[in-house]
């Protein structure tokens, strides 16, 4: 699962696959798809990263240990990357978003995250203009 939103609000300096802490619902609801990235966001709290605002469905074959939807989840990196990210996040302009969510060869779920400074709107509108130039492009070509 991706999150285009990110690419479309922010622009990614650098990217980062992290491990999380997951529950058995919360995998097997990842597997069927019913994952939203919406306000999705990371944040620092005492020197641990946390993922906080991604929404993860409840399990329909869940019993009375379904996990709850949305809540604080952490991550998993080494401390020399954490305290890397940490010092860059002090800097004015920048956030930790979580840009996909997918599963890695030993089938493990894993998070890409980026380290992101939001766009402003004329920057936004570029985005639009290639969007759409690629798009005509791919048009073209197929005729």
């Amino acid at each position: 699962m991706n999150n285009r939103q990110a690419y479309f609000n922010y622009a990614i300096e650098d990217k980062l696959i992290a491990g999380i802490v997951l529950l058995g619902t919360e995998v097997k609801s990842i597997r069927e798809g019913k994952v939203s990235f919406n306000d999705a966001f990371c944040l620092f709290e005492k020197g641990e990263l946390w993922l906080r605002g991604l929404y993860i469905a409840e399990y329909k074959l869940g019993t009375h240990n379904n996990h709850i939807a949305v809540q604080d989840r952490k991550l998993l990196l080494k401390k020399r990357e954490l305290k890397k990210w940490e010092q860059k996040l002090k800097d004015k302009g920048y956030t930790i978003v979580p840009l996909r969510i997918f599963f890695n060869e030993n089938n493990l779920v894993k998070v890409e995250i980026g380290l992101a400074r939001g766009k402003k709107l004329y920057d936004k509108r570029e985005s639009i203009k290639q969007k759409d130039a690629e798009r005509d492009m791919k048009r073209y070509l197929k005729r």
